[in-house]
C-alpha cells in the first residue's frame, strides 16, 4: 500500500528521514500543518512537533488543545511510527473532505511529537533487538521518570489539612532548584512546552506492554489512606477505556500480559500506581497543568519488524482518533469581566471534584455526563457559580462566566483615587 512507503523504519539516519517526511506531510498540506521544535536533545537533536490545525501557529479561543507523544524511550519505536501515519492520515484524509477528519482538525488544534529522545533511537537502531538498549538518554535519563515529584508536595499538604488553602489542588508549582538539578535537557524542554500550551488532553506512545496506564502513577504512603485515585478517577477510566476498547486486539487479554497474566481484569486499562508505581510524566502534567495525560502501551515488542506496521495501523487507527475526540467532552468557556474582556488565571472549580483548572482566557475541564456545580473564581473578583449540564452528545458543553469586580476591591480603587 503507497500509504506506507515513506516510514522510517529502515532508513540510515531515522532522525534525516522524520524530518524528511514530517517536511513531505507539510508540503502536502500547508493550509493545516506546521513543523515546529520544542527544544533540543543533549545531542543538539532538535525534538520535531508538526501541529495540525485549521488555523496552525495560533491558539484559537474556544477550541482545545491535543498532544501525542512517542520516542520518550528511544527504543520503543512502533509510537513514533504510527504518529508519522497519523499525520499522513490526516492531512490525505483533510484533502479528500472527510467528515470526521475535518472535523477532527477544524475544532481541535493537535500537536504531535514522534521522537521525543531521538539520541537514544538512533543508539537503539543500530543494535535492535536489545530490549533495554536507547532506553535511557546519552545522559543516562528515563525521560518519564525524570519529572519533579509533585505528589508528595500536595498529598503531606493534605495531610496537614493545608489544601487548598495554603497549597493548591492544582497547577503546583516546580520545587525550588528543581531546574538547577539532576534533569535532562529533553525534560527540561517538555515541560517547558507543557507549560507554554494550554493542552487539554495527551498521551505518551509506549511499549513493552499491552495496555492503557492512567494517573495516578505514583502510589501514596499508607500513612495518607494508600489512595492510588486521582479526584477525576472517573474520567481517567473513561479516557482509558476510549482508546483501548477501539483498539482491534488491546482487550483480548486472555492470552495474559506480555510477562504473565492479565493484570486487567479483561479491561486492557489499569491504574499505573496499582500496577507498577513511578513518579513520571503524567503525574506532573495533571498537577501542574491543565492537561490530563496517560500512558498508551501499544503491545510487547518494543521494535517490531516493519512487515508487521500496516496491521498495527488497523488495529491502532480508531483508538489514535476516537482518544483525540474525547477531548470535546464535558465543559468549556470563557471567564470574562463585566467589561467583556477575558480574566486570565481564573479558578474553575467543579464541586465533589477536588481538582480545579486555570483559564488563560478560555477554559476546558474535561467531565463525564451528569450536572454540576462549577465556580469561577479570581482574585480582585467576587465568584460565580453556575449549574451546567454535560450531555451524552459529542461537543463540550458552553459554560462561560461574567465576574464583577469585588467589593473589597473596588473599595480600594476608590480610596486611591
Amino acid at each position: 500500500c503507497c500509504f506506507f512507503k515513506c516510514v522510517t523504519w529502515r532508513s540510515r539516519s531515522f532522525y534525516a528521514a522524520l524530518f524528511q517526511m514530517m517536511k513531505v506531510i507539510n508540503e502536502e498540506c500547508p493550509n493545516i500543518t506546521r513543523i515546529y521544535n520544542i527544544g533540543k536533545s543533549s545531542q543538539g537533536l532538535k525534538m520535531y512537533a508538526m501541529e495540525i490545525s485549521d488555523n496552525p501557529g495560533e491558539h484559537e479561543t474556544g477550541e482545545p488543545e491535543f498532544r501525542y507523544t512517542a520516542g520518550l524511550h528511544g527504543n520503543e519505536a512502533l509510537g513514533r511510527e504510527l504518529l508519522l501515519l497519523l499525520m499522513q492520515f490526516l492531512c490525505k484524509e483533510y484533502n479528500d473532505d472527510n467528515p470526521r477528519v475535518r472535523r477532527l482538525v477544524d475544532g481541535v488544534r493537535i500537536h504531535l511529537v514522534p521522537s521525543l529522545n531521538p539520541d537514544a533511537y538512533e543508539l537503539a537502531h543500530e543494535m535492535m533487538g536489545n530490549w533495554a538498549l536507547g532506553h535511557w538518554t546519552e545522559e543516562g535519563y528515563d525521560i518519564f521518570q525524570n519529572f519533579p515529584d509533585l505528589n508528595s508536595i500536595l498529598w503531606g499538604a493534605e495531610d496537614r489539612g493545608w489544601v487548598p488553602r495554603v497549597v493548591p489542588n492544582h497547577h503546583i508549582p516546580l520545587p525550588e532548584n528543581f531546574l538547577n538539578g539532576s534533569i535532562a535537557v529533553e525534560t527540561k524542554a517538555i515541560i517547558s512546552w507543557m507549560e507554554r500550551n494550554p493542552f487539554v488532553l495527551g498521551a505518551n506512545l509506549q511499549g513493552g506492554e499491552k495496555l492503557v496506564a492512567y494517573p495516578f502513577d505514583m502510589q501514596r504512603p499508607p500513612i495518607s489512606g494508600a489512595l492510588r485515585e486521582t479526584p477525576d478517577d472517573a474520567m481517567f477510566r473513561w479516557l482509558a477505556m476510549s482508546y483501548a476498547h477501539s483498539h482491534l486486539t488491546m482487550t483480548e487479554t486472555y492470552r495474559g500480559s506480555c510477562h504473565g497474566d492479565d493484570i486487567t481484569g479483561g479491561q486492557a486499562i489499569t491504574n499505573r500506581a496499582s500496577w507498577e508505581p513511578v513518579v513520571g510524566m503524567n503525574d506532573f502534567s495533571y498537577l501542574h497543568t491543565n492537561c490530563f495525560e496517560l500512558s498508551i502501551f501499544l503491545g510487547c515488542d518494543k521494535f517490531p519488524h516493519e512487515s508487521e506496521l500496516p496491521l498495527e495501523w488497523e488495529n491502532n487507527r480508531e483508538a489514535l482518533l476516537s482518544f483525540i475526540e474525547q477531548v470535546h467532552r464535558g465543559i468549556k468557556g470563557v471567564v470574562r469581566d463585566v467589561e467583556g474582556n477575558p480574566v486570565p488565571n481564573a479558578t474553575i472549580s467543579v464541586e465533589g471534584i477536588r481538582h480545579d483548572v486555570r483559564t488563560g482566557g478560555d477554559y476546558w475541564r474535561l467531565l463525564n455526563p451528569g450536572e454540576y456545580r462549577v465556580t469561577a473564581k479570581a482574585d480582585g473578583y467576587t465568584p460565580e457559580t453556575r449549574l451546567c449540564m454535560v450531555g451524552y452528545e459529542s461537543g463540550a458543553t458552553v459554560c462561560s462566566f461574567t465576574l464583577a469586580k469585588s467589593n473589597w476591591d473596588h473599595r480600594n480603587t476608590t480610596n486611591t483615587k
